[in-house]
């Protein structure tokens, strides 16, 4: 099980989950931040300090936003386990889920 970052992030990225994370797994992409299934630890510390309530448990995502879970887990097929956020910095892609989308109002 694991955090799920959902629509509400697309083109805000606002990173207080990234300064709350304890264990670096938030990575950034171009428009959205996404949890790295396998290295989150599911303390829970990113979701109450997301300001746009865009972080879930995915067994909670909405309805409506179930395919972000797949976007989440699916952002790093080709990047695997990075072991930590900080040392890569914003990675040059999204999800084609999330790259498909218009621009989203903050």
């Amino acid at each position: 099980m694991t955090y799920v970052i959902a629509l509400p992030c697309v083109d805000v990225k606002d990173r207080a989950c990234v300064d709350e994370c304890p264990v670096d797994c938030i990575y950034e992409g171009t428009r959205s931040l996404y949890i790295q299934p396998d290295e989150c630890v599911d303390c829970g510390a990113c979701e109450p300090v997301c300001p746009v309530e865009a972080i879930y448990y995915e067994d909670d995502l909405p309805d409506a936003w179930t395919d972000y879970y797949a976007a989440n887990v699916e952002f790093f097929d080709d990047l695997g386990m990075p072991g930590g956020a900080a040392k890569l910095g914003v990675i040059d892609k999204d999800h084609p889920l999330i790259a498909a989308l218009p621009p989203q109002k903050p």
